[in-house]
């Protein structure tokens, strides 16, 4: 039960600050079992992940800011300010790539299976994800996954130095909770759910 609290609790934070209730030491263990350990198909462990700290962290967003700045009209440009500035506000940020090299080379092995492979990649992302994001709330550190990508791939990779068949997948800054989520709603759970015995 205490799983399923974990996954209720866990939700969109967007006040952020750098007032972490955990040391960065604590964060980096958290990230590197579940890198090792969330599953993926055929063992494939295709994820690539950064955790930036900092000045790397700020810098993801300046890169954020900089590439929006080519793309939205001065007139509309106050609010995507904001809001990009309330992701730097926070104390980090997750980088979360697929090595699509190795997509391929899974492909080329198992070519029964070569069309599911990129599918599949994309789900134990997923999976990876929503698990960090999770043992995130545990520890009372506050999170939400934006999709800038492919916007800020070219940068994001030369900044850091990353391999190119590294695919940006999405950003997740994080840091201490400044305000809880609202109230979630949700669908009616018969038009979701169905069991047959």
């Amino acid at each position: 039960m205490e799983f399923i609290e974990a996954i209720k609790n866990r939700r969109s934070i967007y006040a952020i600050n750098k007032d972490m209730p955990v040391s960065d030491d604590r964060v980096e263990h958290v990230v590197k079992e579940l890198v090792l350990n969330v599953p993926s198909a055929f063992n494939s462990q295709t994820a690539r992940v950064v955790v930036a700290f900092g000045n790397y962290h700020q810098e993801i967003w300046d890169i954020v800011k900089e590439e929006l700045h080519k793309q939205v009209p001065e007139d509309k440009w106050e609010g995507t300010d904001n809001k990009v500035a309330g992701f730097a506000a926070g104390h980090g940020t997750i980088l979360y790539f697929e090595d699509m090299d190795k997509v391929s080379e899974l492909q080329e092995s198992f070519p029964l299976y070569a069309n599911n492979f990129p599918i599949w990649s994309n789900q134990s992302s997923g999976m990876l994800q929503f698990a960090i994001w999770t043992a995130l709330e545990e520890l009372g550190i506050g999170a939400n996954l934006q999709h800038y990508n492919p916007l800020i791939d070219e940068k994001i990779h030369e900044y850091f130095n990353l391999p190119k068949s590294w695919k940006l997948l999405s950003q997740m800054p994080f840091g201490g909770v400044g305000a809880l989520a609202d109230e979630k709603e949700f669908d009616p759970i018969e038009d979701r759910l169905f069991f047959y015995r």
